[in-house]
């Protein structure tokens, strides 16, 4: 019988250990995710303020021609 009880914890004792190892692949996955998902952000970030910023040139260069005013 106490054999059976010492397989028996061994075998809770692993599946404990088990457990943790997932637990922490998937922090890893998520703190991975997480800074993956702010990158991602921050370059669509900067493709909106692109788009704004080729917007207000297009409106930029009308005006300079109604004004008779050229960039350089």
């Amino acid at each position: 019988m106490d054999d059976l009880a010492a397989i028996v914890k061994r075998g809770f004792d692993e599946t404990g250990e088990k457990i943790e190892e997932i637990k922490n692949e998937v922090k890893s996955l998520r703190e991975a995710n997480t800074r993956e998902h702010e990158a991602i952000t921050l370059r669509l970030d900067n493709v909106a303020y692109r788009f704004e910023l080729v917007e207000l040139q297009k409106r930029v260069d009308v005006l300079e021609k109604k004004v008779g005013v050229r960039h350089k």
